[in-house]
């Protein structure tokens, strides 16, 4: 993987927080993975005291906040923590949905192995979803989490029958082009192995508002990067 210039990736910067858009494919933190870097590795290149506010997953792209100092880091955390932190994730999920405000409050228990299930004896958790467009056999979803569990969105969208493209752990299958065009007679060419329209789970953080050191608040917008643009584009076309 061709790893991205930390500047090229920052969409808001003051004296205390770097906010960047995170590419898919590339992990917040340290991972298990051998011979990778990470988003805060390329960003201490940048600047050598930046410390990670919180996390996405690996696939997850979108907006993720830096604090530059110890204070500024403490105030993001307490906002998190307090549950004052506005997070707007965009999911392209399997089905017609017609979500209007539609809360999921179900319990979340994470296993050892990183995989997350709904359990009563879970942690308590809450996610608000909109539907954005709809595309016959796929819906674009606004996801609102309202805490932060582990794979939550991903987690409550299956519980709703709506599991993500791709995301093959929650019940998402892959989402080729043949699918979308298989009333037009698309096909292959022969002896090539068809690739899906995303490889990773489509989901993008897609707004990021939160409360500066003198409280003046902000709200940050991650544009969609290229392979959930194009996903959309082909979704929207036919």
């Amino acid at each position: 993987m061709k790893y991205p210039v930390f500047e090229d990736l920052i969409i808001f910067e003051n004296e205390d927080f770097v906010v960047v858009s995170k590419p898919p494919f590339l992990s917040t933190l340290e991972d298990r993975t051998p011979n990778t870097t990470n988003l805060l590795k390329l960003a201490r290149q940048y600047y050598p005291d930046l410390q990670a506010c919180h996390r996405l997953d690996k696939d997850t792209s979108g907006c993720l906040a830096f604090a530059k100092n110890a204070a500024a880091y403490r105030h993001l955390a307490m906002q998190f923590e307090a549950r004052q932190v506005y997070k707007v994730y965009h999911a392209v999920a399997w089905g017609t949905h017609k979500f209007e405000e539609e809360l999921v409050n179900r319990a979340i228990d994470p296993s050892a192995k990183g995989v997350a299930r709904l359990s009563p004896k879970g942690k308590p958790a809450e996610t608000y979803f909109n539907t954005l467009e709809n595309y016959g056999r796929h819906t674009l979803v606004e996801c609102l989490p309202v805490t932060g569990r582990l794979h939550q969105i991903r987690v409550h969208l299956a519980h709703l029958k709506a599991p993500i493209v791709n995301d093959e752990l929650y019940g998402g299958e892959k989402l080729y082009l043949s699918n979308l065009k298989h009333k037009r007679g698309y096909n292959l060419k022969q002896q090539t192995e068809e690739l899906p329209l995303i490889k990773r789970f489509a989901l993008h953080s897609f707004n990021l508002g939160f409360r500066l050191l003198n409280e003046e608040p902000v709200k940050i917008e991650a544009p969609y990067p290229k392979d959930f643009a194009v996903l959309v584009k082909q979704l929207r076309a036919h």
